[in-house]
């Protein structure tokens, strides 16, 4: 195939100059247009041949500039439009001295071709190269406010990303900050209740004392160690450490079950999904409060935590059955701290939260969104 074309090529372009030499204005009665017509040729080969890798649009645009100095001979309105052309497309694809130096070579040669080899006059030929070099000047001046605006965008883009980064260092440091308060005051205090509640409960041991005793501080150390465990926690979310999520709900429920001896059952509908880090927090923190308002507020026989995962929303319903409020706390209103740190954190994730009794106790019920 390749030996084909090497045949083809040169006849092809035989053709071309023996069509073109002989039609009208028939430059090929002429030497000198003849000879322009071969530099055309001549020149666009020297490109293709000694630039390599070659670059087929220069080649083009080499023998469309070389074609309009040679329309030039025969007819110059139509050159100058072609010259026009062919300098829009060189401009680009070439640096800016090595264009300004072919700018400057090609006005000059236009000007010796029109003053002797045309016989137009000197003014004719130098309004032509103003024309041309205006031309190329504006273009020049185009391209380069274009990269200018181009530049100036990607420097505003970096100061925004170095901002944000900047933002997000100042963040971290203050979540450090706050990490290192709970350490020294929360956890430092409940590591002391815990060992206060251990002796206590080495005290509770013997027969004369109450067994109701002995559970009241077997439950208070178990609460004490899982305060310690959620303040721990706490700190590692500040330097962002792993965080307690859906997979966590599981045993969240055995340990309530183990703690309060109330059974307590997880059940996941759907087929699960990946949350944000921000919904699968407010999932796990929402069971976990409202795990804690039944110790608080009701004597249920039994707890279910269900968690759906739906096409549009993951839906959480913490529900308690079986038993009437305790009689030393007022009934549930609906608010309080740990209902209204639910519901903020429902709207700050564009989600749901419903609470309200049942005519089996109470439902807490989330919806955050799915994506």
């Amino acid at each position: 195939m390749l030996r084909w074309l090497r045949l083809l090529v040169p006849l092809v372009l035989l053709v071309v100059i023996g069509s073109v030499g002989t039609s009208a204005p028939r430059p090929g009665v002429d030497l000198v247009g003849l000879a322009l017509a071969v530099f055309v040729l001549a020149s666009a080969g020297v490109v293709a041949t000694l630039w390599r890798p070659t670059p087929v649009p220069l080649v083009f645009v080499v023998a469309l500039l070389a074609a309009a100095v040679t329309l030039t001979w025969l007819q110059s309105g139509a050159a100058i439009a072609g010259i026009f052309v062919g300098i829009s497309m060189l401009g680009p694809r070439l640096r800016g001295h090595t264009a300004a130096l072919l700018a400057v070579l090609a006005l000059v040669s236009l000007g010796l071709l029109a003053t002797t080899l045309l016989h137009r006059s000197i003014a004719e030929g130098l309004l032509n190269a103003v024309m041309i070099g205006a031309f190329y000047g504006m273009f020049f001046l185009a391209l380069r406010l274009n990269e200018a605006n181009r530049r100036s965008e990607r420097l505003l883009a970096e100061l925004a990303e170095s901002r944000a980064a900047e933002a997000h260092a100042a963040g971290l440091a203050e979540r450090q900050r706050l990490a290192r308060e709970m350490h020294d005051v929360l956890a430092h205090s409940l590591s002391g209740l815990m060992l206060q509640l251990e002796g206590a409960r080495m005290l509770a041991v013997g027969e004369t004392v109450d067994p109701r005793l002995r559970q009241a501080v077997e439950r208070a150390h178990h609460l004490a160690r899982s305060g310690l465990d959620e303040a721990r926690r706490a700190i590692g979310m500040l330097r962002d450490d792993e965080l307690p999520g859906p997979e966590g709900l599981g045993g969240l429920a055995a340990g309530f079950a183990h703690t309060y001896g109330i059974a307590c059952e997880y059940r996941v509908h759907g087929e699960a999904y990946a949350l944000g880090a921000e919904a699968r927090v407010a999932v796990y923190r929402v069971a976990q409060e409202s795990l804690t308002n039944v110790t608080r507020h009701a004597n249920p026989d039994r707890v279910e935590i269900t968690l759906s995962y739906e096409e549009e929303l993951a839906r959480l319903v913490v529900e308690d059955f079986g038993g009437p409020p305790s009689p030393d706390v007022t009934p549930r209103p609906g608010e309080g701290y740990g209902l209204t740190g639910m519901r903020e954190r429902a709207e700050l994730l564009g989600g749901t939260l419903r609470t309200g009794p049942t005519a089996t106790g109470f439902r807490v019920e989330l919806g955050v969104p799915a994506c």
